[in-house]
């Protein structure tokens, strides 16, 4: 006869919540995808006949398709486009960690340390409001025109959000398990790992959805302005060789990757908060 352990159960509720969460971010993802998608391409429309543009400059939704699937081009066009969003999603994804990862390590200074925060952050709301475009130049300068470059442009765009995210998130934890950790003898260090960066995961979650999307303007505008490398720099070449075709096309293009970026994300959120959030069943 087998017997059921609250272990056993606990890992099967766990299981259950893991699945449901998965399967509802999906459902609600590909509802909120196909209707932003329809609404879309009805605003592309609309805005194309109402204000009369030149079919030279602005091209629809079915000009785009052309242009990647049936015109007799359409092969080399996908795949140049297809090699600079592949270049581009990299260059986001070195800024994305690199951001982040600064922003983690400030925000822990911040929270182990008033003084510190004090101290600095009303310098980093400073350098948050030159504008990206204009330190560009510099930062080109600076770090050279290589990945360094791109994950220092990409990374200051995602530095931000996710250090106030991060700050929050870290403060956000209980302070009943704080005083715990600290009468068993736990020092800030152990307080941290067991109690705030665990009850950061969610901050963290907000913190991405905002900056991945951010980080693949930083990539963009980096290959723009400083590498002459992946999409940024082909759109750039696009518009100056008067290949606007091209132009929409590599704006479709990376709006449709970062869409599904930003819900390959929530699909992740959905799953480690079911895996290791609170259990909502359980009762204390």
């Amino acid at each position: 006869m087998s017997t059921v352990t609250p272990d056993t159960a606990s890992s099967g509720g766990r299981g259950s919540r893991v699945a449901g969460a998965i399967a509802a971010r999906a459902g609600r993802t590909l509802l909120s995808v196909v209707a932003s998608t329809a609404v879309i391409v009805g605003l592309w429309y609309a805005f194309i006949e109402v204000f009369d543009l030149n079919a030279l400059v602005a091209k629809d939704p079915g000009a785009v398709w052309k242009y990647l699937f049936t015109e007799p081009d359409a092969a080399q066009n996908r795949s140049v486009i297809l090699d600079g969003l592949w270049h581009t999603l990299g260059d986001a994804a070195v800024g994305y960690v690199a951001g982040t990862l600064a922003a983690l390590g400030v925000a822990v200074a911040f929270v182990l340390n008033r003084a510190v925060e004090q101290s600095l952050m009303p310098v980093a709301m400073m350098l948050r409001s030159v504008p990206l475009v204009a330190m560009t130049p510099l930062l080109t300068l600076v770090f050279g025109r290589g990945l360094l470059a791109v994950s220092v442009i990409a990374g200051i765009v995602v530095f931000f959000p996710s250090l106030v995210n991060l700050v929050f998130g870290l403060r956000s934890g209980p302070a009943a398990a704080a005083d715990l950790v600290v009468a068993h003898g736990g020092g800030p260090f152990t307080v941290l790992r067991k109690v705030a960066l665990p009850s950061s995961l969610p901050a963290l979650f907000v913190s991405a959805r905002i900056s991945v999307p951010g980080a693949i303007i930083g990539a963009l505008l980096a290959e723009w302005l400083a590498t002459g490398k992946g999409l940024g720099y082909f759109m750039q070449r696009a518009q100056q060789t008067f290949d606007y075709g091209g132009v929409w096309a590599s704006v479709v293009v990376i709006t449709a990757a970062s869409v599904a970026v930003y819900a390959l994300v929530g699909l992740a959120e959905a799953v480690v908060l079911a895996r290791y959030g609170p259990d909502p069943t359980r009762r204390g």
